[in-house]
């Protein structure tokens, strides 16, 4: 007997009966789950990877010059560079990196020592200063400060985007470089660090005026001590631009670059991209707002304050603040006139750049492969992982590898032969060199068998050995012989000139002695009384 299909269930509702025979427990387990798989891949977690191919995907890849001696003589013998990067489990993601180092970083607990430095042009910047004897022993110890005579080498530290000497990467940094046996100072932007501004100048990406200041300052003030500079973020970016503006000239030994957003153009795209770019551009954006508010009366002078008010990304900001406050035509203007890119390839000095793949604010697509790997003075360290200006590692994450790595490689390069030397003039070369009488110089007067006169400038001659020797002639039968020649050739062209002279003079003689005639014969006329 055949069922009537009007009265059998719908497939539906078979499934819809089976779909209600499953606990709710196996719901909310599978619910978990899907959620987990979406949170770990939109965070960006990598911690899976890192277990399963730590070997494969956490190698420190290097980029240099094949005949680079700057890596055979300084980064071969670097282990940490080297080596591997393995995240810390519980921070295995660039977002949580990144948001764990601004909130929190574990950083260790030192003070510094302030000192005011006054700019040319009014400006304040504050040098703040760990010395090793500070960091002695472990613990924090008042001593004197740095001699005249101090040959320990300095460390000068330029902050990312409104950071200063306060935050947990740069305390990481200070305190671990003064420890291995450095003198560490942060040279923070204009108008941070607890510094007003005393001028109508502020910092920027392309501000390169205050490092160069500074470090002048520095060499005149300690000239036994050998300068390095280490730049982060931003200020790795006035750190690059530097070199390249500077070339050979720069008393700086060696530089570390960590992080540099390299080009600003590409950034700005790359920032606007996604949602977490949009969510970091509009973090970074409040920070220069409140940047902007501790001085807000400069700001109202010099920029349009509404504007910077109503920001809602880092290019709006730049808009409203920094072109005009810079004198930038256009945003895209001072992007492409501030990034770092261009002056790679005049870097002259032994530099370590390190950036990581995930960097979620400066992206790898602006790197300078190419020109990093065709200047011999730089190597390029990258690593897949690492977020921006974290690179925490470790079960406990207490410190930055990246740290690790600077100070070994500023180790290495300060015990070698291959610290930049600073090129500069002799002078005493030009000065002792006996000035002759512009006279001796020339140019002289060169009459040819022909009778043409030209200038001829006088060159010494540096050939000491000839191959034949002639006689000089008597001056005096030259001079003679000369000037007959000359005045043989030029005898008619004189005769020419005379008679041309007299002819064109009969026509004025006539007139002279018309008038003079007519004046004589002209009669008297007597008054009437």
């Amino acid at each position: 007997m055949e069922q009537d299909p009007i009265l059998s269930p719908s497939p539906y509702d078979l499934l819809f009966q089976a779909l209600s025979l499953i606990p709710i427990r196996h719901y909310l387990i599978a619910l978990f789950l899907l959620w987990t798989i979406f949170f770990y891949n939109f965070i960006e977690f990598h911690f899976l990877g890192d277990a399963i191919l730590r070997y494969f995907r956490c190698r420190v890849n290097l980029i240099y010059n094949p005949d680079s001696p700057l890596y055979h003589g300084v980064v071969s013998r670097c282990r940490i560079l080297h080596g591997r990067y393995v995240a810390t489990p519980w921070l295995a993601s660039p977002h949580i990196q990144t948001c764990f180092l601004n909130f929190h970083g574990l950083p260790p607990v030192f003070s510094y020592r302030r000192q005011l430095f006054l700019a040319s042009d009014g400006g304040t910047i504050a040098l703040d200063w760990v010395t090793n004897s500070d960091v002695l022993d472990g613990g924090f110890q008042n001593q004197s400060d740095i001699t005249k005579e101090d040959t320990t080498p300095i460390a000068v530290v330029i902050p990312g985007l409104t950071s200063d000497s306060s935050s947990a990467y740069l305390k990481h940094l200070a305190y671990n470089t003064a420890k291995t046996g450095w003198n560490v100072v942060i040279s923070n932007h204009r108008g941070l660090g607890g510094v007003s501004v005393t001028s109508d100048r502020f910092y920027n990406a392309g501000w390169t005026e205050d490092i160069r200041v500074v470090l002048g300052y520095l060499q005149q003030k300690y000239p036994r001590a050998p300068l390095f500079a280490i730049g982060t973020s931003i200020g790795a970016n006035v750190l690059v631009k530097y070199l390249g503006e500077e070339g050979e000239r720069t008393p700086l030994r060696g530089a570390v670059a960590i992080c540099s957003p390299w080009d600003l153009l590409i950034g700005d795209r790359f920032i606007c991209r996604t949602l977490k770019q949009k969510l970091y551009d509009k973090a970074l954006t409040i920070g220069l707002q409140g940047y902007a508010q501790l001085h807000e009366p400069q700001f109202l002078r010099l920029a349009n304050w509404e504007g910077i008010k109503k920001s809602r990304s880092i290019r709006d900001f730049d808009n409203h603040a920094t072109c005009l406050v810079g004198k930038f035509e256009t945003v895209d203007t001072y992007y492409r006139k501030s990034s770092s890119t261009q002056y790679v390839g005049n870097v002259a000095v032994p530099l370590l750049c390190i950036s990581a793949l995930d960097d979620p604010l400066c992206t790898k697509e602006a790197i300078p492969w190419d020109e990093c790997r065709a200047n011999k003075n730089i190597v390029l360290a990258t690593t897949n992982h690492g977020g921006h200006l974290a690179f925490f590692e470790g079960l406990t994450g207490s410190s930055l590898w990246w740290v690790r790595a600077t100070n070994e490689f500023l180790g290495a390069l300060s015990c070698s032969p291959y610290m930049h030397i600073q090129k500069i003039e002799d002078k005493r070369s030009s000065g002792s060199r006996k000035q002759e009488p512009s006279i001796n110089q020339g140019p002289y007067l060169n009459i040819a068998e022909d009778g043409l006169v030209a200038a001829v400038k006088y060159e010494k001659d540096t050939n000491k050995t000839t191959s034949k020797q002639r006689g000089p002639k008597p001056k005096e039968d030259v001079t003679k012989r000369s000037f007959k020649e000359l005045c043989r050739q030029t005898n008619r062209s004189v005769w020419w000139l005379a008679y041309i002279g007299v002819v064109s003079s009969f026509p004025l003689l006539g007139m002279l002695l018309n008038y003079i005639f007519r004046k004589k014969q002209r009669p008297t006329t007597t008054s009437k009384s």
